[in-house]
């Protein structure tokens, strides 16, 4: 095998034709006779759809088609099929789509969708959990009991669109201990934009009865299955190419804009091109979900976690989408980490009359995890105990549990604790005192890699090189492009850069769940380890027969096939494929891979999971130290440091870079982006004018430490790295901050105001989760009593 294509800090090979502006984008495609659509959009947040008429729009210039739900009959949604296309009979939310136009120019499209008439019966809208939660609120479904669930196991109830819980132990007996200390901590986090530089965009077409969608997605599949479903067709009717996508973040991992453009195309018999707006990406966005989490543990003066319990609220919007599986993510992101005694855990997605939330990078793990961190230091603060001292002794190691039962491989975490301290004492010395206020943090995180099917062909051409043919997507994070070629040329013996990726197209490529979750490097990488490995098997039977040597006598590597202990007897793989080419036909690999679910949770600890216990868990150590000024409330982040699980370090570089960018984005999370609604049920903020992503000068340079050898069955070991770098930097922020300030800190972001509120005998006061219940079992459905009594031998 190759000895460089491995832990090689390769530049990215797309680097300059990005920089350039060179690369071709799905924003940028454009096709002869092409129409512009434009969206007619609900302006109030609830009611009944009395009419709507399109008369008028139907008759002003330019304007070649209008479709709406009578052509959309499906649904489509992750565990319950809840979201149609277009708003049906009522409106869900401010900015749902209700009609579509396609029209010679963009804005003669948008004049003819706001001619559109539209007549609706407002409702009072439900703009926060707490209103939807509240006795007798009205159902924003009223027909849920009605949709279709295609995950069988959440409990569901009125505007509770899913409920998963986990019980283990006995945690009523742990709490009644005399010998514990306990804390109880309630937070709330705010939405995140992903806020992608390319919009979300589609140009589409109708050719001999299919659907071929140009797309920005990470989810090929997925938008070629979703479309069919919404336009009640046959998935093999629909095509998804896509070109490099500027950007995802979570914000393109489900269908958005394909269907609109695919019925208008089909409608009007012309390409047409569907791309969203700034303020569209702003309103209507499946933003990073708004949480509200309780936790309460029982803990011992020396330090042991004999019990917790939570309830953790997350704001679906109108319909359920990947909250629904976030749900299950809790019972890992906030019940992870350490070792627990007991532990009983709640986690509802609730419909609201908001627009729908969804995955954003690492998805509900930066509010879990900062919850959790924030109540780690209440219980240090509450038993006297040091924070950095509490945490090693807690971490979850070889052979311990997790919250649902799961047994832990390896001792990860408390070495690299440890592997911190080192990081910290190497690193450069921090600025002299200047009379605003020091604090610093250790915090750590769990995340897992999401791996799923998918399916590789490797080809090896005539000239050495090798085409490498996936449905993984490039997002910008340098799996596609970057990591699994170097794979692929290691099980090959050839140079990473003579892998040409193809583009993904779901009619060259198999199945593939999609780029996120971490999955790329691992699920995508190990099928093609195995195309690979079935490439290079075809390939030393032939060069056997070139070379009159066994199969097993021949070495691969530089791009050459040699006899072992006679390096003199040599080919080119090129001339071997040449060869092959001529006589056999061309040497080609498939390869496929799907989770092999190794990890197994103890029976009857979880219900509603979709994922009860995490194949491939990673993990971060993150610390931080801030300066808060006590005048302004701004916080500026002095160093950050960072030790992270990698499994194998395949591109050092890249992940560096991936850390680097992702401790960025989680500091806009935790100190600059705020979303927040007005009474009509708009989003408030319109484009990057009131929305604040971190800018240049926002920047901190990260120290990292890349941690190698923790298990992974992915492929040389390797583990995901681009989802985790976000996740505890919310934590990290926030706990370095009520360290400096002395103040309990329960909301995020910091802005400059929060802060300065905290300084001020805390302005804002403390949360006050009301509307849920005082004891744990109220807030949960079904047969509580019948669980706890079981979980309580478990």
């Amino acid at each position: 095998m190759s000895p460089t294509a491995i832990r090689a800090d390769l530049p990215r090979r797309d680097a300059e034709d990005k920089l350039r502006g060179r690369t071709r984008y799905a924003v940028d495609s454009s096709r002869p006779g092409m129409l512009h659509a434009a969206l007619r959009r609900a302006d109030v947040a609830a009611g009944r759809i009395v009419r709507i008429d399109t008369t008028q729009a139907q008759a002003m210039p330019g304007v070649r088609a209008i479709v709406g739900a009578e052509e959309a009959p499906g649904r489509y949604g992750v565990g319950i099929a809840d979201h149609p296309l277009f708003a049906t009979g009522e409106i869900r939310y401010h900015g749902e789509p209700l009609v579509a136009v396609a029209a010679e120019t963009l804005e003669q499209a948008r004049a003819a969708a706001a001619a559109v008439v539209v007549e609706v019966e407002p409702y009072d809208a439900h703009l926060s959990m707490a209103d939807a939660l509240a006795a007798e609120a009205r159902e924003v479904h009223p027909g849920w009991r009605d949709y279709e669930v295609l995950h069988e196991g959440g409990q569901r109830e009125g505007n509770i669109a899913w409920e998963a819980s986990v019980v283990r132990g006995d945690t009523d007996a742990a709490f009644a201990r005399d010998d514990v200390v306990i804390v109880t901590s309630e937070f709330t986090a705010g939405r995140q934009n992903q806020a992608a530089l390319e919009p979300r965009v589609c140009v589409a077409s109708y050719e001999d009865g299919r659907f071929v969608l140009e797309t920005s997605t990470q989810v090929p599949w997925s938008v070629r299955n979703n479309t069919a479903t919404l336009l009640g067709i046959s998935p093999s009717a629909v095509r998804v190419v896509v070109p490099a996508v500027g950007g995802g973040f979570g914000g393109k991992f489900e269908v958005s804009c394909e269907p609109f453009a695919a019925l208008l195309a089909r409608a009007s018999g012309r390409p047409v091109r569907v791309a969203y707006s700034r303020e569209e990406e702003m309103l209507t966005s499946v933003a990073r979900e708004n949480a509200e989490i309780r936790i309460r543990s029982a803990v011992t003066r020396d330090g042991e976690i004999v019990a917790r319990e939570a309830v953790v609220l997350l704001d679906c919007g109108a319909y359920g989408g990947e909250q629904i599986f976030l749900t299950s993510m809790t019972a890992h992101t906030l019940c992870g980490n350490y070792q627990l005694g007991s532990v009983r855990l709640v986690s509802r997605a609730v419909y609201t009359n908001t627009a729908p939330t969804g995955p954003m990078r690492a998805c509900n793990g930066p509010s879990a995890t900062f919850a959790l961190e924030r109540h780690t230091d209440e219980i240090c603060a509450a038993i006297g105990m040091d924070r950095f001292a509490f945490r090693r002794r807690n971490v979850l190691g070889d052979g311990d549990l997790g919250s649902t039962g799961q047994v832990f491989q390896g001792d990860v975490l408390g070495p690299m604790l440890d592997r911190m301290v080192a990081l910290r004492e190497a690193g450069p010395e921090l600025p002299p005192a200047d009379g605003r206020l020091r604090g610093t943090s250790t915090v750590v995180g769990m995340w897992a890699v999401g791996v799923g099917p998918s399916a590789a062909t490797v080809n090896v051409n005539a000239d050495g090189s090798v085409t490498l043919i996936t449905s993984g997507v490039e997002i910008g994070s340098g799996s596609t492009i970057q990591a699994i070629p170097q794979i692929v040329a290691d099980t090959l013996g050839v140079r990473a850069e003579d892998v040409v990726v193809k583009a993904a197209d779901t009619d060259a490529a198999g199945y593939d769940v999609g780029v996120g979750g971490g999955r790329t490097t691992v699920s995508l990488g190990a099928a093609g380890t195995a195309a690979g490995l079935d490439a290079r098997r075809k390939l030393l039977d032939v060069a056997a027969d070139m070379l009159e040597a066994a199969p097993e006598d021949l070495l691969l590597a530089d791009g050459h096939v040699s006899v072992v202990g006679d390096p003199d007897q040599r080919l080119t793989v090129a001339a071997v494929a040449a060869h092959a080419q001529d006589r056999v036909g061309p040497i080609s690999g498939s390869g496929s891979f799907a989770s092999r679910r190794e990890a197994t949770a103890i029976p009857g600890c979880a219900a509603g999971h979709m994922v009860d216990a995490l194949d491939i868990p990673i993990f971060a150590v993150h610390e931080c130290d801030v300066a808060v000024d006590p005048e302004t409330g701004h916080v500026e982040v002095l160093a950050y440091r960072v030790v992270q699980d990698v499994g194998i370090a395949i591109n050092p570089r890249a992940i560096a870079g991936q850390i680097q960018g992702g401790v960025v984005q989680g500091l806009g999370y935790a100190l600059h982006e705020e979303i927040t609604i007005g009474e009509d049920g708009q989003i408030r903020q319109r484009g990057f004018e009131s929305y604040r992503p971190p800018l240049v000068k926002d920047v901190v340079t990260v120290h990292s430490d890349l941690y190698e050898g923790a298990p992974s069955y992915g492929p040389l070991g390797a583990k995901g790295t681009g989802e985790i770098p976000i996740l505890p930097v919310p934590a990290a922020i926030a706990c370095a901050v009520a360290d400096a300030t002395g103040q309990q800190v329960q909301r995020i972001p910091l802005t400059p105001p929060r802060v300065l509120g905290l300084l001020l005998d805390d302005i804002e006061g403390p949360v006050d989760l009301t509307h849920l219940a005082s004891d744990w079992r109220g807030n949960v459905l079904g047969d509580v009593e019948a669980r706890l009594a079981a979980a309580a031998s478990y």
